[in-house]
């Protein structure tokens, strides 16, 4: 018997069928079958990408919406989240995969136009620190689209502005970031990402992650050869700093907005660690005797800055007891045991029905949390 113990619930949703809300609802209600007065608290995690927002509010931000430009320029509503004078901007909200009309994917057009907007949204409500989380993008503009909606001039050879989406770079022959909002000087902008690639190369956002976003060979090679010109006609704008950006880590993050992101002065943070501050997660871990963490699948990619990998890491840290639950796993017990988790639970070994684990997340989840409960609590 382990006397009264608190946990913690700080997971990330498991995408396609439960937000990392309902996921700490159902380990909470599952904890509970069997030890019916445990103390639980929730902390829902996010490492940038989507669902940032949504954990920010969660943990108490103001939740605000404003209408911007989605990928292909028709008006979205997004949201941000706001708490005394610090913002937090998820670029999935404006410019994510899941805002393209009919799902449609369009590799070479689609802007990071309705981003800038939300970036100048959170600078409306009197941000003064901009957490911008990024990651599930539509888009491979190398941040373009936002810097012109913060103000910045991109031109073709005529003067007019070339056309949105990473195609259009390639005819980019002149750029003036003189008109960029003045405000950006005095805030601390945090750029969030769990993605480390330069902007352009073989480990560049084209090469890596353009043909998750329906880039074609063809394609993925003129983006990159955009985007190195669009670098390169920038740093005839700014100097060598453009120079030094496209090469940063971060820089190719979210179809390389992290590069517009830098230019403007932003600070590249791991996104977990940044979000884990800014929800609090310190404090409410000194409360905690044991922590479940999570997310839909375990697996090597859980490793390389995945919030179950970053909340293990400052648990262990702290000295607390770490348990993961998930969908599928897919990481031997040392690969756990190394990054800091005791024991991680799976839906699939309570139902070995992947398509039913999907569509009845919730019920087989609150069934492994009681298994954890059995395990660690009485």
């Amino acid at each position: 018997m382990h006397g009264t113990r608190r946990v913690l619930v700080a997971a990330d949703k498991f995408k396609g069928s439960l937000t990392a809300v309902q996921v700490a609802r159902r380990v909470t209600a599952g904890l509970r079958l069997v030890v019916p007065d445990v103390e639980v608290e929730s902390l829902p995690v996010a490492d940038g990408g989507d669902g940032t927002v949504a954990a920010a509010v969660a943990a108490g931000f103001e939740r605000h919406e404003v209408r911007v430009a989605g990928p292909l320029g028709e008006e979205v509503t997004a949201a941000f989240a706001v708490r005394g004078e610090t913002a937090v901007v998820e670029m999935a909200e404006a410019s994510g995969l899941q805002r393209l009309p009919d799902g449609v994917l369009a590799p070479l057009s689609s802007s990071t136009y309705g981003s800038g907007e939300l970036l100048r949204a959170a600078l409306d409500a009197g941000a003064r620190t901009i957490v911008f989380g990024v990651g599930g993008s539509a888009t491979t503009d190398g941040g373009a689209g936002m810097l012109s909606a913060l103000g910045a001039r991109l031109l073709d050879g005529t003067g007019e502005p070339v056309p949105p989406g990473g195609g259009g770079l390639a005819e980019l022959a002149s750029a003036d970031l003189s008109g960029l909002d003045p405000r950006l000087a005095g805030v601390e902008l945090v750029l969030a990402s769990d993605v480390d690639n330069p902007l352009t190369g073989p480990k560049g956002a084209p090469a890596v992650y353009g043909p998750q976003k329906g880039a074609s060979p063809e394609d993925v090679a003129a983006l990159d050869s955009a985007l190195t010109h669009y670098a390169k006609v920038l740093q005839d704008a700014v100097g060598p700093k453009a120079a030094e950006c496209a090469a940063a880590p971060g820089a190719g993050a979210a179809g390389g907005i992290g590069y517009g992101a830098l230019l403007i002065g932003a600070r590249f943070r791991p996104g977990i660690e940044v979000m884990l501050d800014v929800l609090g997660f310190g404090t409410a871990l000194d409360r905690a005797d044991l922590v479940i963490t999570g997310e839909g699948s375990l697996d090597e990619q859980t490793l390389h800055g995945k919030a179950p990998a970053g909340v293990a890491a400052a648990a262990r840290a702290a000295g607390k007891e770490v348990v993961a639950v998930c969908g599928r796993l897919a990481l031997p017990p040392e690969e756990l045991g190394r990054a800091g988790i005791r024991r991680a639970y799976a839906l699939t070994e309570a139902e070995p029905d992947v398509a039913l684990c999907i569509a009845e997340a919730g019920p087989i989840l609150e069934r492994v949390a009681a298994r954890i409960a059995r395990d660690f609590l009485v």
